[in-house]
């Protein structure tokens, strides 16, 4: 029978079928997907096929079916590895505060990249809106001028005051939405708002290092009241790209994307070529610098040994 996975530890898995009736499952044999190679075969999201063992009664996943499209990153144990953090999504949505701990633009924007790249559509929800003062405040007025333009929903929230949950909230009805962002952004806090009966653990900021702590070990799916699920994932430190390269990157930037067909060159780097549309858009503003200089930062952390 067709079931979903709901929550892998990486030798074990939580799996759910329509019915609603919930199974532990083990991998039977070896699986290896076409075009993917990860430290993990199966992810939070998947479809399988499950079968009981006639000789004994453990659940065992037998086939995995075609993904409509998954978010992968560098595996955080080791960097020549990818690791699928979930798939079969509707959308994503990326936790980020601009205070305690702070969210860099430069992660947001990797994290969008990888987004586009896997055609998940982003939310960015800045959460901890109780603790800005002006300066914050500006920087978040700085930051929908930034990413609204462009296609991008930006949330204002704060769970502790309970102001533009319910907005949050709304986006998620009868979507499949991953939950992601650093440690200490408050994604446990909004399981919990959701489910109040989960009563996962929430941890404070790390004082010493302004970072926040891990509070949740695998990714885990969960099915919302009202239709829909999300699926929580463990606090992600650094947001690694994987099978992107320098050339393809600006595609992913959607108002790089807009413009680059009249570029002089179509083999275009976007950096010092005349007849650039790219450079031009930057320096009339309709390409906003800060997306620029994050394009070129993407771009040289990007190692090609791998192509």
């Amino acid at each position: 029978m067709k079931a979903t996975v709901y929550k892998s530890t990486g030798s074990w898995y939580i799996v759910q079928n329509d019915k609603g009736e919930i199974y532990n499952a083990r991998i039977k044999g070896k699986f290896k997907i076409d075009g993917i190679t990860s430290t993990n075969p199966i992810a939070v999201g998947d479809i399988v096929e499950i079968s009981q063992e006639e000789e004994e009664e453990n659940t065992v996943i037998s086939e995995i079916y075609e993904r409509r499209n998954y978010i992968n990153r560098v595996s955080p144990h080791n960097k020549n590895q990818h690791h699928i953090v979930a798939a079969n999504l509707d959308q994503s949505l990326l936790f980020a505060t601009l205070k305690n701990p702070k969210t860099s633009l430069g992660f947001i924007d990797r994290f969008l990249v990888i987004s586009e790249a896997y055609g998940v559509p982003a939310i960015i929800v800045f959460n901890k809106s109780d603790l800005y003062k002006d300066k914050e405040l500006e920087k978040f007025e700085l930051v929908k001028e930034i990413y609204e333009p462009i296609g991008y929903t930006i949330k204002l929230m704060s769970i502790e005051k309970s102001e533009g949950v319910k907005e949050v909230e709304a986006l998620l009805k009868d979507r499949i939405t991953l939950l992601s962002g650093h440690s200490g952004v408050g994604k446990s806090s909004f399981i919990n708002y959701l489910f109040p009966e989960k009563k996962l653990k929430t941890q404070d900021v790390s004082g010493w290092s302004g970072k926040g702590l891990h509070t949740t070990t695998f990714a885990e799916m969960y099915n919302l009241p009202f239709g829909g699920r999300v699926i929580d994932t463990p606090g992600i430190r650094e947001m690694g790209l994987v099978d992107i390269s320098k050339q393809e990157l600006a595609h992913y930037f959607p108002e790089m994307r807009a413009v680059m067909g009249n570029c002089h060159f179509n083999n275009c780097n976007h950096i010092d070529e005349p007849g650039c549309a790219v450079k031009a858009a930057v320096n009339d503003g309709s390409i906003h610098a800060e997306r620029y200089v994050s394009y070129l930062s993407i771009r040289d952390s990007i190692n090609e040994k791998s192509y």
